[in-house]
């Protein structure tokens, strides 16, 4: 079950994840920093860790703070099982280098989101009609001053628009081809 703030904010479940899945880490400390292979190390760190830490994350909006608190936690997950404190100094460039690993939680939240609309935007439900604005309601907010609120199919969308995302999810190989396997995050290539 998510917490969601009166003003619709997933803040405060998003922080509680975190601090639950690092509980889980420094339970299981001596596993992930031991001298297993390090492939093995981060498979158990994304099983065992990043599965409390992304419970729920198909229904979380992503602000901008969010996003920091999620790759900050990404990177004390890999910082905590290289044993790389940080009064080391060593940058998180160079911590991703020794684990041959890239920023990728949020893309694995974005992957779990584009799944769960996808199967949503195939069913005549009523959650497809709360998530497409359809029925009445909301947060009584008077004179809300700054940016508008990010809502849930934002990190989906591009600018073909919503009912283009919809035809997608209704055409299973389309809506696969677009978020399935191939759609990962991005690499730079090195020039030579």
């Amino acid at each position: 079950m998510n917490i969601l703030t009166n003003d619709g904010r997933c803040t405060c479940e998003i922080k509680c994840r975190i601090a639950t899945a690092k509980a889980a880490f420094n339970k299981k400390r001596t596993l992930f920093t031991s001298t297993l292979d390090l492939e093995l190390r981060k498979k158990l760190v994304k099983c065992y860790v990043w599965s409390i830490a992304l419970y729920g994350a198909e229904t979380w909006t992503l602000r901008t703070v969010d996003r920091k608190h999620m790759e900050s936690f990404e990177m004390w997950c890999w910082r905590r099982m290289e044993k790389i404190s940080w009064t080391d100094h060593v940058r998180n460039e160079e911590v991703l280098l020794r684990v041959k690993q890239q920023r990728n939680i949020l893309h694995e939240i974005r992957k779990r989101k584009a799944n769960w609309i996808g199967h949503i935007l195939r069913r005549n439900c009523l959650l497809q009609r709360f998530t497409e604005g359809k029925i009445q309601g909301g947060i009584e907010v008077t004179e809300r001053q700054g940016r508008r609120r990010r809502k849930l199919l934002v990190d989906l969308k591009d600018r073909r628009g919503y009912s283009h995302l919809k035809e997608e999810a209704l055409d299973r190989t389309m809506w696969r081809a677009r978020f399935g396997r191939g759609f990962g995050p991005f690499v730079r290539q090195a020039t030579k």
